[in-house]
């Protein structure tokens, strides 16, 4: 996927935290570590690096939602950092979020700590404030 193909995913996904532009995917896509799984309906980018694995971004199209998609990237995601030598992965993952943070725990991650202030809020202030990131962490293991 282009970096204009997941900017426009990613603005039909988020408000909250803010939907990144295409520029910031294509520097972050150039980063060390940095990859991207998915497809038009939807797609993980993350990056593994010293034995850490982080996911950085997880958008499903509002169409392909309760589908298996996102557990189906989040299982790409742990199987390629293991490829990459990760030995654990983690996220942030906005405290308002309950399906997000429903699905995470249900693949294994467990709260790590929070990052008060960590989400802006969209450019309309009658949005909200900034909202807290809950921290979570998960050990990866090969399986079979």
């Amino acid at each position: 996927m282009t970096p204009a193909a997941l900017a426009a995913l990613h603005a039909r996904v988020f408000t909250t935290p803010r939907p990144w532009s295409a520029a910031e995917f294509a520097a972050l896509m150039g980063g060390p570590g940095v990859y991207v799984l998915g497809d038009p309906l939807g797609f993980v980018m993350g990056r593994a690096i010293a034995g850490e694995a982080e996911v950085l971004t997880l958008a499903v199209a509002p169409e392909a939602r309760r589908q298996g998609v996102a557990r189906g990237l989040m299982a790409r995601f742990e199987n390629n950092a293991l490829e990459k030598h990760a030995e654990t992965a983690f996220l942030e993952v906005a405290e308002d979020n309950s399906a997000a943070i429903h699905l995470y725990l249900s693949l294994g991650y467990t709260e790590a700590g929070r990052r008060r202030g960590y989400f802006a809020p969209p450019q309309d202030p009658r949005q909200g404030p900034r909202r807290d990131a809950i921290v979570m962490t998960k050990a990866l293991v090969k399986t079979g």
